[in-house]
């Protein structure tokens, strides 16, 4: 059920019970290798089925059960599975379950008594191609996912790892899909293959280069597909005049479709999905840089607080006349603390009011809905308001607690050319704080959010 064109392959469309799949016509004889894999899984529906599978096998697997390919394979797939079988709740993940030719598969547990590795990544409806990198070097089989979030193509995350997995020295590669009671498109937009070799080592030899005359006859197909593809539209044209013109449409038969990749239009639900996505993705390079601010941030709270209390140590114990400016010193680190304390209170609060809003947010993002965009916009807006808000309260806190014409004056320390003041130390662990908690709260909210959109 596989549909070619010029810019990808269509492996399943969006009909129930369908399935597909490419192979490489020769070999691989890699002996380490690596692919990039670039695809998308689109459907009307919160659900989809089956799913997709990448494929290194000793022979290819043709036509099958196991997501539109044969069962008892030898070699290993790597199965994108759209719906949930078990009912355990863990669909859409990635499993990687390797075959020794015997073996078959356990479609009821969703191959969980079969999986060597296995992560859960929304992989459906995402505004950019989803890209998958599977590398085979010294017997460790790695999956890594760019779930399609940010425009970024090397934006990628760790999913699985597999180590002394022993694959076939020779096999083909391959890609498949298949449908079921529910149905999505399942669109494959490259697929390159590299070979990976050791350090210091020049690549062998391969030898595998396809003939010329071999060459000029894929040509020949190629060409000869591309006419007969053109005189179906053609024909799909002239018999259905009432669709011309209207891009993406395809009929439910066996060859009639039409294809569109350039649609100048974008219906109401998609430009909402897209500012979502969008927004999404900046909020998502936004904590990242973040997260490094923070770690640099925390380096130098370290440094500073362990000099200090270094040296309020020594002077405690060495020097008793000092006891009195000790004692101040740890007077003003309580009143700190104590800040902090109402610093932490007003976060909470944050916490709470951006949780609420979380909730009207998944309330408001279903396709079709014109106000959800607006009230999306003014949740955001909402957010922010509040962190400019606790920003006031902290600043208040520190004008409170620090009169305007009292300075803290730290000991004269010889080896270190400056000291910590009460204030740096102070607006050091607010952001912290506050850096800190959105950061965990973004990423225990990031997979149930993208659920909820569809």
């Amino acid at each position: 059920d596989a549909i070619p064109s010029a810019d990808q392959i269509r492996i399943t469309t969006s009909l129930k019970s369908q399935r597909g799949s490419v192979w490489t016509k020769t070999k691989s004889i890699f002996e380490y290798w690596e692919v990039e894999v670039t695809f998308r899984v689109t459907g009307r529906g919160r659900i989809g089925a089956d799913g997709l599978a990448i494929w290194f096998t000793e022979e290819q697997g043709l036509e099958g059960p196991v997501f539109g390919a044969a069962d008892k394979w030898n070699g290993v797939g790597i199965f994108f599975d759209s719906f949930d079988n078990d009912g355990k709740k863990n669909n859409p993940g990635v499993i990687v379950v390797g075959n020794n030719g015997k073996l078959l598969y356990d479609h009821q547990n969703d191959g969980s008594t079969q999986a060597l590795a296995s992560c859960q990544r929304d992989f459906r409806n995402k505004p950019y191609p989803v890209r998958v990198k599977v590398t085979y070097y010294q017997k460790t089989l790695t999956v890594l996912i760019n779930n399609g979030f940010t425009p970024d193509k090397e934006d990628y995350e760790f999913c699985a790892k597999v180590e002394d997995m022993a694959l076939p020295s020779q096999g083909y590669f391959g890609i498949s899909a298949a449908t079921g009671g529910l149905a999505d498109d399942h669109d494959v937009l490259s697929f390159l293959t590299f070979q990976l070799t050791e350090p210091g080592k020049e690549a062998p030899t391969t030898g595998a280069e396809i003939p010329q005359q071999d060459k000029e006859k894929y040509q020949e197909e190629f060409e000869h597909f591309q006419q007969e593809l053109d005189k179906k539209k053609e024909e799909f044209q002239k018999e259905h005049p009432d669709v011309q013109g209207q891009p993406g449409k395809y009929m439910p038969t066996a060859c009639a479709f039409v294809l569109s990749a350039d649609d100048p239009f974008e219906t109401v639900s998609d430009r909402e999905l897209r500012q979502i996505f969008e927004g999404q993705n900046r909020i998502h390079l936004e904590i990242k840089q973040l997260n490094r601010q923070l770690d640099m941030i925390l380096d130098e709270q370290r440094k500073y607080v362990s000099a200090v209390t270094e040296e309020i140590a020594k002077r405690g114990a060495g020097v008793p006349a000092q006891q009195g400016q000790a004692s101040e010193t740890m007077h003003r680190f309580e009143t700190v603390v104590k800040t902090q304390e109402e610093v932490i209170r007003q976060v909470t609060e944050m916490r709470n009011s951006m949780a609420d809003t979380l909730r009207l947010i998944s309330g408001a993002q279903h396709p079709g809905s014109v106000a959800g965009a607006y009230e999306t916009t003014q949740h955001f807006n909402d957010i922010k308001e509040h962190l400019h808000v606790v920003k006031r309260d902290i600043e208040h806190l520190v004008q409170r607690n620090m009169p305007a014409n009292e300075k803290l004056k730290c000991p004269d320390l010889p080896p270190f050319p400056s000291c910590l003041s009460t204030v740096h130390f102070f607006v050091f662990v607010a952001v912290q704080t506050v850096l800190f908690i959105a950061y965990i709260m973004y990423r225990s909210q990031q997979e149930a959010a993208a659920k909820k959109f569809f």
